[in-house]
Order: structure tokens, then sequence, then C-alpha cells
């Protein structure tokens, strides 16, 4: 998530009341989650096992509950509580905002779109041209949506991220201030679910077909040319890269990527990363031909155990 403005570091530790390390007028331009840090961003870190990664990433600015020394070139923002300063940004830069009509009217939506009734459109979401939004689809705010989209009934765009800090007394989820980006030409099915990113975006390529019943979760990019089928569930921060196929009832652990051209049959669960231009099946998964050897193989253990009683 990038502000609309810089701010200086002194600016920002007195929006959290919290010590900061660096030069006051450091600029900050924005905060982001690690995997998607650049230059100039915030980035949280709340326990001794990530600290170093933190610090070594490419955010310049490190909300951290320790003071630690700070790497040339970059600052610290010294929190008792990292994460709910973290959320305490978010609602500052990207507040929930109240909409009390179907469609705000800070929305932007192309010529020749239809948006059939009982839908709803967010602040600030665009709309392309020539795009087809059945009834019952919510479309959360910030949502972008390019040319030639067509989305089927129930689906909602923009939903809170599944991100959870355990506490003594609960679990306190971590705000999502981040978009749902839907490039050109992309079809999404009936009682689908995407989520937006916790400070970026989730992305569908180009030409990309979503089926009925699918899930994706937050800050996943799902590339161009895609096919996937119902009821998938793909996790956050998963890349799956073009052209590849996922059939139905597939589940994604997060922080994996799905190579190009990849092939997962149905009711396969993706524990790992996998390479593409393959065909994987099975969980754990594995690809195809090997899994459905080793089925094959099981079958043939009745038979085997018999002729060694003979």
């Amino acid at each position: 998530m990038k502000f609309t403005k810089a701010y200086s570091l002194k600016e920002i530790a007195g929006l959290l009341n919290c010590e900061f390390v660096g030069n006051e007028n450091f600029e900050v331009l924005g905060m982001n989650e690690i995997h998607v840090v650049e230059k100039g961003d915030i980035v949280f870190v709340d326990h001794p096992k990530y600290y170093e990664k933190a610090l070594n990433s490419a955010a310049t600015i490190v909300l951290i509950n320790k003071k630690v020394d700070c790497p040339e070139g970059k600052a610290l923002l010294i929190s008792e509580d990292p994460f709910s300063d973290f959320n305490k940004l978010t609602r500052h830069f990207k507040p929930f905002q109240f909409s009390g009509v179907a469609i705000s009217p800070s929305a932007v939506i192309g010529e020749g779109t239809v948006i059939q009734p009982n839908s709803f459109i967010g602040n600030h979401v665009v709309i392309g041209k020539n795009c087809l939004i059945h009834s019952n689809v919510s479309i959360y705010d910030y949502t972008v949506l390019g040319d030639n989209v067509i989305i089927h009934a129930g689906t909602i765009l923009g939903a809170d991220a599944f991100y959870y800090k355990k506490r003594p007394d609960g679990f306190d989820q971590l705000l999502s201030g981040g978009r749902v980006v839907i490039k050109d030409n992309v079809g999404i099915g009936a009682l689908c679910t995407i989520d937006k990113g916790v400070t970026g975006d989730t992305t569908i390529g180009e030409g990309t077909k979503i089926d009925n019943q699918v899930h994706v979760g937050h800050d996943t990019v799902i590339g161009k040319k895609c096919l996937i089928a119902s009821q998938t569930g793909i996790a956050g921060c998963v890349i799956i890269e073009d052209e590849v196929t996922i059939w139905g009832q597939v589940g994604t652990t997060s922080g994996i990527t799905i190579g190009e051209k990849a092939v997962i049959l149905g009711q396969t669960g993706v524990t790992k990363s996998v390479a593409g231009g393959k065909t994987y099946f099975g969980t754990p998964i594995q690809e195809s031909r090997e899994k459905l050897k080793q089925l094959a193989n099981i079958k043939k253990i009745p038979e085997i155990l018999e002729k060694l009683k003979q």
C-alpha cells in the first residue's frame, strides 16, 4: 500500500506514539507485507525468529518490538505490539468508508458495462468497458476490473484476508488495506470469493477463467489464461503462473508457486511449489504418472499377500 504522499519518520512515530531510530525526516512512502515490500515501505516484525529477514528485506522502515542495531540506510519504529500498530496504520491510511447506496458515486464504470439488480459496487471501484456484472455480486472498495470481464451471481470481490494472530483471549485479525485487481477478459463464476491483499493486490491475469465456488486467498497472483475449476481453494500469497489448469476440489497451502502450464488434477493437495509443464495428482502432490503407478501397486497388495501364504 502506497501513501498518497510522503511522510516523515517522525510523523509516523507520532501516529503510533512510539519511539523511533533514525533521522526524523527519513522518508516513508508506504507499508507492505514482507513478500511485497519496496524501498520506502514499512514492514512489521514481532518475533525474533524473523528479525533478520525483516531487517534485510527491501523495506527501509522496520516496525519492531525490540531495539536492535539498525542497518545502514534504514530506520526503526519501536513498538510494544507491532501487529496492532500495523493495524493502526491501516485504519489511518485506508479507513472503512460507509456507502449507503448500491453503486458508490466514486465508482468509475466504463462504457457498455451492465450491472444487474442487487449488486453492490463500493467506493473508488474502477470497472472497465463492456463488462457484465450479474445479480447479487459484491465488489468491495478500491477493486479494479479491466475490460470485458464477466462476474456471475453471488460472487464477492475484496473480502478481508484470513490472517490472524493468536492472543490469550482469542484471535486478532490483521486488517486488509489492499485491493483485488482483475485484468481484461477474465470470467469468474457464481459464488466465488476473492480476498483483497493485506497491503498489496490479489491479481487475476488476463484471459483467466474461474468456475463456480472457487476461493482465492489474499495477495495471490494468478497469471494469464489459466483455467480453475469448481470448489478449488487457493490460499494466500500463492503465485500461479500463466496457462495453468487446476481441476475441481484442489486445495493449496500458502506461499507456493505453481509453474507455467502445469496441470493439477482434481482433489490434489498442493503442499509445495511445483515446476511448470507437468501434470500432478494426489496428496501430498506428485507427478501424476508416479502417483498413479503407486496406486496401481497398492491394489496388488492383497494378491501378493495371498501368494506369500501359499
